[in-house]
């Protein structure tokens, strides 16, 4: 993304009791704190509701917030059809087996939440500060809300909370390292180094237009994250480290990742997911 078209990003608090928390942020994305009303394009705003990403009045749609206890995640783990959903028997799910899974690209951790709540542990990497900052909040709610379940009888968010982790930092240079552990650990029987059974990938792709059908976070994450454009050179060190397949999310009627055929494809109306292969599932 050029740099002039770099989208103004401020830290802000709805209240003197988040500003500790907003100073600490700021410093750490090297921001500014918002004191005034105007010149900005997004505010990172700490609220009694979580951190939320606020956009200028211009933009045209709200504030987007990480909410794994909200009711768009809760219906979904509820009604959302189980193992019989297309993610789910990409990624390779079934009554016998939840594998573990990489997801390379998580964003606000909606398709790692959904695959948690199959059973899956799901080690989620996101590379954008601001995004890594909003699902980190989203998680750090999530775990406090699925306590406050668990006292009350009700212990399904806590478990599904508790398979999800989250790092910061780049897809690329996380493979990197891992396939170099891996090397490494070849020539050592002693050493022990953890690799996933499914790698699962769901880069960027450029918005097709600008139109109110695009929903408000797609919208927001342009902006700010801009395109995957490194989404081709990930295939192949993600074949090199997953133990059963590698799993791609791509928009129906999109080419193949670095225009690789896989072994199959699960088509929806929007969404494709491409399965690359390397041996068979347990059973």
């Amino acid at each position: 993304m050029p740099a002039d078209s770099l989208p103004i990003i401020r830290v802000a608090y709805e209240s003197g009791v988040f500003k500790p928390q907003a100073e600490a942020l700021a410093e750490k994305l090297c921001m500014p704190v918002q004191v005034d009303t105007e010149g900005y394009d997004y505010l990172l705003e700490f609220t009694e509701q979580g951190l939320v990403l606020r956009p200028s009045p211009d933009k045209g749609y709200g504030s987007i917030i990480c909410d794994f206890a909200g009711s768009e995640h809760s219906h979904r783990r509820r009604h959302g059809g189980g193992n019989g959903q297309a993610i789910a028997k990409a990624v390779g799910v079934s009554g016998k087996f939840a594998p573990q899974v990489l997801d390379l690209t998580a964003g606000l951790g909606g398709d790692g939440f959904v695959l948690a709540s199959l059973g899956c542990r799901v080690s989620m990497l996101e590379r954008n500060p601001v995004v890594h900052s909003l699902l980190d909040d989203g998680l750090r709610r999530g775990l406090e809300a699925g306590q406050e379940e668990f006292t009350q009888g009700d212990d399904e968010l806590a478990a599904i909370m508790g398979r999800l982790s989250l790092n910061e930092g780049s897809a690329a240079s996380y493979l990197s390292q891992l396939v170099e552990s891996l090397i490494k650990a070849e020539a050592d029987p002693q050493a022990e180094v953890w690799r996933p059974d499914v790698v699962y990938v769901d880069p960027m792709f450029p918005l097709r237009k600008k139109s109110a059908k695009v929903k408000k976070q797609m919208q927001a994450f342009h902006a700010i994250v801009g395109n995957d454009p490194d989404a081709d050179q990930l295939l192949a060190d993600a074949l090199t480290v997953a133990r059963y397949r590698v799993v791609v999310k791509r928009p129906a009627g999109a080419g193949f990742l670095a225009e690789s055929k896989p072994n199959y494809s699960l088509e929806g109306k929007s969404t494709r997911y491409d399965v690359y292969a390397l041996k068979k599932l347990p059973i």
